[in-house]
């Protein structure tokens, strides 16, 4: 009898622990940030990857983007402008690095950040166009001369999450395991009372 209770403690230690590492309380940090997808293009523009930001927005609707990873026209993100500073090329014109779920999803300050080919890049809302428009502010410190700002098709949304029905699943494993354990404890006792 002991020997069954401890095996149904150590299965129902067992299953909880998974099931919290499923739903995020074994891994705090994991609850403190979101991964998104982003994508632009325009005519010989092509940049995409992954942007990581805190998990709640701000007054405004925005998530503060404290991460990148990407490539840019086949050339690799190396790394995120810090917010409040503007890229090589583009001062005074601050970025402070925000990205929404709702339109627009950039600000008019936008977000930058750098290429492995030495180039600066800031997307950014132009609110100031009619229409407004997503641009591309495109910098080449070396060669001033080619830098552009072009119109761009900007689209951000987060990962996408577990399916729920894989949660459902482990529950229902969990209450499996519980109740065979308990049927066996159960058919044991009506055993020794006979």
């Amino acid at each position: 009898m002991k020997s069954q209770a401890l095996s149904t403690a150590f299965i129902l230690i067992v299953t909880s622990s998974v099931a919290g590492m499923v739903f995020g309380a074994a891994n705090p940090a994991a609850a403190t940030s979101l991964s998104w997808n982003w994508n632009y293009q325009a005519s010989g523009i092509a940049a995409s990857g992954t942007f990581i930001t805190n998990d709640t927005p701000d007054s405004s609707g925005f998530y503060q983007i404290v991460g990148i990873t990407g490539t840019r026209n086949g050339d690799t993100i190396t790394g995120l402008q810090p917010a409040g500073t503007a890229i090589p090329g583009n001062e005074p014109y601050a970025v402070d690095n925000l990205v929404s779920l709702g339109y627009p999803q950039l600000t008019g300050n936008g977000f930058g950040f750098s290429t492995s080919a030495g180039d600066y890049i800031n997307p950014f809302f132009a609110d100031f166009l009619s229409p407004q428009a997503y641009l591309e502010f495109f910098s080449v410190p070396s060669s001033p001369s080619e830098n552009t700002e072009l119109p761009i098709s900007f689209s951000a949304s987060p990962a996408s999450v577990p399916e729920p029905s894989w949660l459902f699943g482990l529950l229902i494993l969990n209450g499996l395991v519980v109740n065979g354990t308990m049927s066996n404890h159960w058919q044991q006792r009506v055993k020794l009372r006979k």
